[in-house]
């Protein structure tokens, strides 16, 4: 049986810059018509003319593939509404990261008083330009983003014309907020709709498995994936794929992120046949991110198939999820 995706997004990508964007970004822009691409470089993007330099990099590192890099800004509150008039047509989003939170964040805010942040998000309200989160606090890491949750609430609240994305959301708390606000949208990345925090270290420690927000509990991946399985509107596929070389994260020091960018659709695939429906598939990997964004998408039809497929043990320098292991589905043809 072939299966049929069309179009498919990943609303939260990481691609980095220079040799590793060289290798990351043909393996997101073979598969994917599109992607969200998050801002943490060192330095971050933060000006407009660094926005179309780097916009100019992702499309010359995906060679000849039908693929639309969607940039976004490194939050400021100091952006001015005539710097986000001027911005607004070459991103799709501003990414807020509460500062040092997780890699290259040092730059981020390091409080949410209203009074500070006012005008830059109003004038984003005015302009429809999305407010893209990382919702963790500094406190305990199992409590990180249940603690953020009343920072959403105020944010919801007092700009209720702004539309705000939790990303990569990863408890039952950060679901029910879905419901109860109706300027919050969300991202779920695959690894979070696959793994627990004893898939990370409950036995030996999986390195490659370490992320932040850092997996949770069962009862949160089952919140996660009732939501996804659903085809609730207001959530999307983000992948959060986040590479890093083999000796960042197979050391002392280990980097956060799990790279999945090369074997999602396989794996989002499979979930999804074993646990709801392929039209809930096509709106989580497509649909629903195209009417929250209001984003016209490349053509591109990819079709899989039940055919073994052995992940490779890494990509360039970067392992993968489940490196060497055997999966289901494998890509039979992409058609743009």
């Amino acid at each position: 049986m072939s299966i049929v995706i069309d179009s498919p997004l990943d609303m939260h990508l990481h691609l980095r810059d220079g040799d590793m964007l060289k290798v990351v970004a043909p393996l997101s822009a073979t598969y994917f018509s599109g992607a969200i691409i998050m801002p943490n470089l060192i330095p971050p993007v933060t000006t407009k003319d660094e926005v179309i330099s780097y916009k100019q990099r992702i499309i010359e590192a995906s060679k000849d593939n039908s693929f639309n890099p969607y940039m976004t800004l490194f939050f400021k509150p100091t952006y001015s509404r005539e710097f986000l008039s001027e911005v607004k047509d070459k991103i799709s989003a501003i990414k807020l990261y509460p500062a040092g939170v997780t890699t290259n964040s040092d730059g981020g805010v390091t409080g949410f008083n209203i009074d500070e942040l006012e005008d830059t998000l109003n004038s984003m309200s005015e302009f429809n330009i999305p407010l893209s989160i990382h919702g963790e606090t500094n406190g305990f890491v199992m409590d990180r983003e249940a603690e953020f949750a009343s920072i959403y609430e105020m944010l919801a609240s007092n700009f209720p014309n702004l539309k705000i994305i939790m990303e990569h959301i990863t408890t039952r708390e950060s679901v029910a907020l879905l419901d109860r606000y109706e300027n919050l949208y969300a991202t779920i990345t695959l690894h979070h709709l696959l793994i627990t925090l004893d898939d990370v270290a409950g036995g030996m420690l999986q390195p490659h498995l370490f992320c932040k927000p850092i997996a949770k509990r069962p009862e949160d991946r089952e919140a996660l994936r009732e939501v996804a399985f659903s085809g609730h509107p207001k959530v999307m596929f983000g992948s959060d794929s986040a590479p890093h070389p083999q000796d960042r994260k197979e050391a002392s020091f280990c980097s956060a992120g799990v790279f999945t960018a090369p074997i999602a659709l396989q794996l989002l695939t499979e979930l999804f046949l074993e646990n709801s429906n392929l039209d809930n598939l096509q709106k989580f990997i497509s649909t629903n991110a195209q009417n929250i964004y209001d984003i016209e998408v490349p053509k591109k039809r990819v079709i899989l198939e039940e055919r073994d497929f052995i992940i490779p043990n890494r990509y360039g320098t970067v392992v993968p999820i489940y490196a060497g292991e055997q999966i289901k589905y494998s890509i039979k043809e992409i058609v743009c």
